[in-house]
């Protein structure tokens, strides 16, 4: 599985907790702005774009909505809003390969995250 992270902040903690959640060597990953991590997405290089800013979809999602559709993106998290569990599993069944949090929910989220598309990929 191929992941990439942009987004406006915290993009190296993130990359560091989905490493850490996989083990080495187990997924690949980068870390890209925004503009670049959507392009590759664009590309096909990655199958997944995970995002962080302080309104969950924002800085976190807007290139990815720009250039991949709305229907490819999801705001998981956003300042007072935690997407259910089911919600976010649901968006990855659905289809959506790109996501968007606020940094702040990092440890909600992302394990539910990883958790669907590791389910759903294997």
């Amino acid at each position: 599985m191929k992941i990439v992270v942009g987004g406006q902040i915290n993009k190296q903690e993130i990359h560091d907790y989905i490493q850490k959640y996989f083990g080495e060597g187990n997924v690949e990953l980068a870390v890209k702005n925004d503009l670049d991590a959507v392009m590759a997405m664009k590309a096909g290089q990655f199958d997944y774009y995970i995002g962080a800013c302080n309104t969950g979809g924002g800085g976190a999602l807007a290139m990815a909505m720009a250039l991949l559709g709305a229907n490819a993106c999801k705001t998981i998290s956003m300042p007072g809003k935690i997407l259910p569990d089911e919600e976010i599993v649901q968006a990855v069944n659905e289809g959506k390969v790109a996501f968007g949090f606020t940094s702040q929910h990092m440890e909600q989220v992302l394990p539910v995250w990883l958790k669907a598309i590791q389910t759903k990929n294997s």
